[in-house]
């Protein structure tokens, strides 16, 4: 795929799982072995997970990745190519591909224990040979599944060239000053927020408190995502509690990932951050009426058709 078209173009540099979610009745103790109802094995990872939520919205996606020379890592190239994603820099690697084992509730709560694999081989030299594609899009997303410094690498590509930076700092890690400098937007999660900062992220209040922290070690716009409660935007000096849309939540797996795609692409789109990050909201929302990550994320006349009708459109 040439980008070069009026679609919304995305880059995304990031990871590439497969996602083994098993479903029960809830959540075993230490030690404890239960019984569950189901299995799915799908596609996942944070910046796959991304570049699929964009490229089902209609945007131009490049992904820059590494797969292992496994059934896995051939089925994750096939699934790409499937969503219309430009896969020439999705490498292969010598490790495995990444695996993400997700159990999940009646409740729809979840826990995740990922096996990162090849994802650990993405390197700051792959980023600068992918530059081409980072450098054309409208919006680079990036997330903390591969090395730090690749995702460095990748921000720094970007905004010399002025292509607007999404950071979802997720997983939790400690990262570099210099990243968040780099990032027009960091999008955390509650836990994430805490982790980043070192503050207490239970209430929307305390979400601005972690937000204005980050804004101060130079990140830009600032977006703590609150599950259930929405999100809290901080954009400059103004910050706002954005409701979430109500759903009939079935599974989150992959309810982040959905958020900060079709912001991207929104952004991407011309759109204002807030009105952005109203139509985000509602596309998570959507994602999680159905079980798994890749499988819940809606296209776009679907997504348009739900916001539409929640009043959004």
């Amino acid at each position: 795929m040439t980008f070069g078209s009026s679609r919304a173009k995305i880059c995304v540099v990031g990871s590439s799982n497969i996602d083994l979610i098993a479903r029960a009745p809830r959540l075993p103790k230490a030690g404890e072995t239960i019984v569950g109802g189901s299995f799915h094995l799908g596609y996942g990872g944070k910046g796959a997970n991304q570049a699929v939520t964009a490229a089902r919205l209609g945007a131009q996606v490049a992904l820059v990745s590494r797969v292992g020379r496994d059934v896995f890592g051939e089925g994750a190239r096939r699934n790409y190519s499937e969503c219309g994603i430009d896969t020439t820099f999705v490498l292969d690697d010598e490790r495995p591909t990444g695996v993400a084992s997700i159990l999940v509730d009646d409740a729809a709560q979840n826990t995740i224990v990922v096996v990162p694999g090849a994802n650990l081989g993405l390197s700051p030299a792959d980023v600068r040979q992918a530059a081409p594609v980072i450098e054309r899009a409208d919006v680079l997303v990036c997330q903390l599944e591969v090395p730090v410094e690749t995702t460095c690498a990748a921000l720094g590509i970007a905004k010399r060239r002025g292509v607007r930076t999404i950071l979802n700092p997720a997983p939790a890690a400690p990262i570099p000053g210099d990243m968040l400098r780099l990032a027009d937007c960091c999008i955390p999660n509650e836990t994430e927020a805490e982790a980043l900062t070192g503050q207490r992220v239970s209430t929307p209040a305390e979400a601005e408190r972690a937000a204005r922290a980050l804004q101060r070690r130079g990140a830009g716009t600032v977006i703590v995502t609150l599950g259930a409660r929405g999100a809290l935007l901080v954009h400059g000096e103004a910050a706002e509690l954005i409701p979430a849309v109500p759903a009939a939540a079935v599974d989150p797996t992959g309810a982040g990932d959905a958020y900060i795609g079709s912001l991207a692409v929104f952004l991407a789109e011309g759109l204002s951050m807030r009105d952005a990050a109203v139509r985000a909201n509602a596309v998570a929302a959507l994602s999680v009426t159905r079980m798994g990550a890749q499988a819940s994320f809606p296209v776009r006349a679907a997504a348009d058709a739900f916001m539409r009708e929640r009043g959004i459109l």
